[in-house]
Formats: C-alpha cells, sequence, structure tokens
C-alpha cells in the first residue's frame, strides 16, 4: 500500500468518527428536547420519538467505541485485534432495534384504546427541529454507510428516526387542524413496524458474520472450481471463507498437489491463488495447506 493511499484510509477513518460524534451531539439534544417536550404536550408518538433517539444515542456511542476499537493493533492476546468490534456493535444496534419497537406497539395499543388530548403545537414544532437535525446526521453518515456494517447500523438508526419524526409532524398536523387524537397511537404503531423490518436485516446480517458464515455472494463450488484449474492443482478442499470484518474477506483451505513441489513452486503458486481469488471474490486474506499424498478427507466441506 502507497504512503498517500495509507494517509487516505487514516483521513477518512478520522472523518468517520468526526462524523458520528457530532451526530451523538445532536441526537443528545434533541432526546432531552423531545422527553420534555412528550410530558408536557402529552403525546405519546413525541415520546416513542424519544425513546428512538435514545437509542440512537446508545447505538451512536456503540458504533463510535467499535470503531476506534477497530482502530487498535493486533496484540500476542487479541492476533486480530479488535476488527470484530464493529460487527458485534451493528448487532448490538439491530437488537436494540427491534426492542424498542416491540415496546412501543405494547404502548400504541394501550394509548389508541384511551386516545388522549395532545398539546400540538409543541409535537409540531419538536418534530421539526428533530427532522433538520436527524437529517443532518443522516447526510453525515449516508456515504460510509455503503461500505462500513457498524456505520450502516447507525444510519439506519438515524434514518427511521427522521422518518419516525416526519411521522410525528403529520401527526401533529392532523391533531392540530382536525382534533384526530388517535392518529397519534397510530403513527407510534406504523414507526414500531418499520423499526422491526430494518432491525431484522441487519440482525441477520450481523448475525450471519458473527456466526462466521460463508457471505451471501461466495458460491465455494464455484471458488474450488477456478482454483482447481491452476497448474500443479488437484484439488482444493476444507475450505472456509468467513468476513472477518466489513473489509477483511478470509479463505483458509488445505490444497492437494498433483506433484511434489518445492516450496519455492509452492510460493509461486500461492500468488497466483491470491491474484485469482482476490480478482474474482474480493477474498483478501489466503491461508492455504498444502499436501501431496496425504491420507485425509477430501470433501470441499470438511466437519471436524
Amino acid at each position: 500500500m502507497s504512503h498517500s493511499q495509507h494517509n487516505h484510509i487514516h483521513d477518512y477513518k478520522d472523518v468517520k468518527d468526526r462524523n458520528l460524534l457530532i451526530s451523538i451531539f445532536l441526537n443528545i439534544l434533541i432526546t432531552a428536547a423531545q422527553i420534555i417536550g412528550g410530558i408536557v404536550s402529552g403525546s405519546l408518538a413525541l415520546l416513542s420519538d424519544a425513546l428512538h433517539n435514545f437509542s440512537d444515542v446508545i447505538s451512536l456511542v456503540v458504533s463510535y467505541v467499535a470503531s476506534k476499537l477497530s482502530k487498535r493493533k493486533a496484540s500476542i492476546n487479541r492476533t486480530f485485534g479488535y476488527k470484530r468490534a464493529e460487527i458485534l456493535a451493528a448487532f448490538i444496534n439491530a437488537a436494540t432495534l427491534i426492542i424498542v419497537a416491540i415496546l412501543l406497539i405494547i404502548e400504541a395499543v394501550k394509548r389508541f384504546q384511551d386516545p388522549q388530548e395532545i398539546e400540538s403545537n409543541l409535537v409540531i414544532w419538536l418534530s421539526l427541529i428533530a427532522i433538520f437535525a436527524n437529517g443532518l446526521s443522516v447526510l453525515l453518515l449516508k456515504k460510509e454507510s455503503k461500505n462500513n456494517i457498524n456505520i450502516r447500523s447507525a444510519y439506519l438508526h438515524l434514518l427511521t428516526d427522521m422518518l419516525a419524526s416526519v411521522a410525528v409532524l403529520i401527526g401533529g398536523l392532523l391533531m392540530k387542524y382536525y382534533l384526530l387524537f388517535w392518529v397519534d397511537s397510530v403513527l407510534t404503531f406504523l414507526i414500531a413496524m418499520y423499526l422491526i423490518i430494518v432491525g431484522y436485516d441487519l440482525l441477520k446480517t450481523s448475525t450471519k458474520m458473527l456466526m462466521l458464515f460463508t457471505p451471501d455472494h461466495i458460491n465455494i463450488k464455484e471458488v474450488v472450481r477456478i482454483v482447481n484449474q491452476l497448474p500443479k492443482v488437484k484439488k482444493l478442499h476444507h475450505v472456509h471463507i468467513w468476513n472477518l470484518s466489513d473489509d477483511e474477506l478470509h479463505l483458509e483451505a488445505h490444497l492437494d498437489l498433483e506433484e511434489n513441489i518445492t516450496t519455492q513452486e509452492f510460493n509461486i503458486l500461492l500468488v497466483d491463488i491470491e491474484r485469482v481469488l482476490h480478482d474474482t471474490f474480493n477474498i483478501n486474506h489466503v491461508t492455504i495447506q498444502p499436501e501431496y499424498k496425504k491420507e485425509d478427507p477430501k470433501e470441499i466441506i470438511v466437519q471436524d
């Protein structure tokens, strides 16, 4: 990696962390305003938005800490460093999204059966402030959310919160002009359902990574077929492919060879294997155990 590339990655990570910090402070301000406003106005949708915002603050802090941890150097006791911290953060964030949503649904159903009068002006102003602050946070994290599961989890929290605030604003306007106070509960319910859908998808992705499942875009049989076509290769077997982090994809496998080649010849072959795996599947860490006439199972997947 060139010096300029290295600096570029550092700059990118610093910008990512700075944007997370700005979003944390914005969300602390919104949460405080919405809790006070929700209590004063009697709006459950506003309080539910505040609860969601508070979960944003937690998720952003978790994401920020994970982002910082993931940059720590590997050591003798932690040979991978903290690279999986960001996947763990995404898992925690997804789980909290779903828990918050279930709590909101319970409250919305209770409130729908017994609608309360709500101070709508306060609801309208506070939801406008929340839309602006969350919108700013969403813009700050949008770019990085495409490349990093941790930032994506924080970004989704904020995006759903912005949509929730839009819903609260619509509810406030309907309550102000049409006195439809039941709208507050219906909006709370809809916000919660959306949270569950978004949270489930993220929970599934992060769980697969934590369980070291083969990434969805990788076809192991195709990996084996391509490597088997290389000269001197008899069979790639005992294959494991997993994501260590969002940007590190590992392969480890045994390689049965046609000939009893020298270590130097194997090194040349290994360069070819690494190149083809990187170019075709974006696998960037390859560990191969070479074998020649070794008696062991030759299946692609070997269950130890």
